[in-house]
């Protein structure tokens, strides 16, 4: 992977655990995340979207369930630490000091 395909990755994975980290249940099915990611400049299939979420379910940031076809992700403990930027992960941007 170039450079900026790999920051592209990890700014979209981080992109990703802030949203689970800001919904109510720390929960947000596939459908969702993909246009709340349009929103963060991150247009994605669905394809990327499931492979990133199986990355981060593999970090043990996310854990996935199937419901009715669509993929549920439900952020970990250990994906709030990285959402909030108390751990870090090779692969998932860091956030920035005092991002929302």
């Amino acid at each position: 992977m170039n450079p900026f395909a790999e920051h592209l990755a990890a700014d979209r994975r981080l992109v990703i655990l802030k949203l689970l980290e800001q919904a109510p249940d720390y929960r947000g099915n596939a459908y969702l995340l993909q246009s709340a990611l349009e929103a963060f400049g991150h247009s994605v299939g669905m394809d990327r979207l499931q492979t990133d979420l199986n990355w981060l379910m593999e970090q043990d940031l996310v854990f996935l369930e199937a419901v009715g076809g669509v993929s549920i992700a439900k952020l970990t403990q250990r994906g709030d630490d990285v959402a909030c930027g108390r751990t870090t992960v090779p692969g998932v941007k860091r956030p920035a000091p005092g991002a929302v």
